[in-house]
């Protein structure tokens, strides 16, 4: 008999603080983020117990080690999940904790689950992209793509030369902007609600507390970026200081049909609309936000013209440029990435995903004006990923 496609609601996300490779993480293992993300969702919602979570999905780009182990699982059951929750593993690059929330949000929407954890952790420090993989010669051989497509900040320089407009000096007033942003975000107090603090240890300082995100640089300027070298082609554009970091941290949200979340007294943050993946020339993976967010468009029967809330992971400032371009959106415009991204927090590339629904549930909160916004990013050998989500605050709703 053919189901009824339900309604799935984002209720909660958390995030650890983000650290730098080597930095406030370098002594404390990947798989112990991503538990305390989970602990503290079970915490902050006590109408949600802990036996109705039928499902826990964690991507990791580098599955080995403290990272590996179908972590999915073994995070569900160090965090205090019944033995009866089962959980799986993801990997799909920099989306991993996104594609985690489409992939139980559809078993959501068909009936298979009520209510779902879905999230990610990189430990970038201990786990290098690229560990332990053995690429296919023929990749390589057979010219099936051009070596740089394996160097995600080369695959950024071929953005620099597939948008010519795109100079520099344009990345690096974004990606300064960025820190600006995130500053003022943490001095209004917007971003601290939904970080879960971290015991940390060190051999050498002993015990310590993760409470904020380590690679954020407030204060940045223009003139900062402009001399800092170009390490992936002479004379080039990309710098440390216009893409986002090597970094360690993990996400985790809780999705739930509609009917659990009024079931249980759970408060929706965001609707989901659509979501839509889409690949392009692994050489410029950057693009890759721009066919995935004409598809999911498409699904959800809308034009960007209604988006008005956008939070696009900035890889590198250049990708983000190169979106906004396509659409016709200004390098400034207030309705992206108002308090900031990933040139400042840091990528910690699969958990990456839930950061962007967190700060756009925070923009739905903050902008009862608006009805529609996404989540977008580029996702290494030639990837994009977007969700359209819905805002259950919208003051149309009232009217209505």
């Amino acid at each position: 008999m053919p189901r009824e496609i339900r309604d799935v609601v984002f209720v909660d996300g958390v995030r650890t603080p983000f650290g730098k490779a080597k930095g406030q993480y370098a002594e404390t293992r990947a798989d112990d983020l991503v538990i305390k993300c989970i602990r503290e969702l079970l915490r902050r919602n006590p109408g949600l117990p802990p036996e109705r979570v039928d499902e826990v999905a964690i991507a990791a780009t580098t599955q080995i080690g403290d990272q590996g182990l179908t972590i999915g699982r073994t995070a569900a059951l160090l965090a205090g999940l019944p033995n009866t929750t089962p959980g799986y593993a993801i990997d799909r690059m920099c989306a991993g904790a996104m594609t985690a929330v489409t992939t139980t949000a559809a078993g959501v929407a068909f009936g298979a689950y009520d209510v779902v954890i879905a999230g990610g952790v990189e430990h970038m420090g201990r786990h290098p992209m690229g560990e332990g993989v053995d690429p296919n010669p023929r990749i390589i051989s057979e010219k099936l793509v051009d070596t740089s497509a394996l160097v995600m900040g080369s695959t950024a320089e071929n953005l620099h030369d597939r948008f010519p407009g795109i100079t520099k000096e344009r990345a690096d007033a974004y990606a300064a902007a960025s820190q600006e942003k995130a500053a003022k975000a943490y001095a209004n107090d917007l971003i601290q609600p939904d970080l879960v603090p971290i015991a940390t240890r060190s051999a050498e300082q002993g015990w310590g507390l993760a409470s904020t995100d380590e690679p954020m640089r407030p204060g940045t300027t223009v003139e900062d970026l402009a001399g800092l070298k170009t390490p992936f082609r002479p004379h080039g554009r990309v710098t440390a200081g216009n893409s986002a970091g090597i970094n360690d941290g993990a996400t985790a949200c809780v999705l739930t049909s509609a009917e659990a979340a009024e079931e249980l007294g759970l408060t929706p943050k965001m609707k989901l609309v659509s979501y839509a993946f889409a690949g392009v020339e692994p050489e410029v993976m950057g693009v890759g936000p721009i066919p995935a967010t004409e598809k999911a468009l498409k699904l959800a029967g809308l034009t960007i013209d209604d988006i008005q809330a956008f939070e696009v992971n900035e890889a590198f400032a250049v990708q983000v440029l190169a979106f906004l371009e396509h659409y016709g959106i200004a390098d400034d415009d207030p309705r992206v990435n108002p308090y900031g991204g990933a040139i400042a927090y840091g990528h910690p590339l699969a958990s990456s995903g839930v950061r962007l629904m967190n700060q756009l549930a925070k923009q739905f909160e903050q902008r009862p004006e608006v009805r529609y916004g996404l989540t977008t990013m580029c996702v290494g050998l030639g990837m994009g990923g977007t969700v359209i989500w819905e805002n259950p605050n919208w003051e149309g709703n009232a009217a209505a």
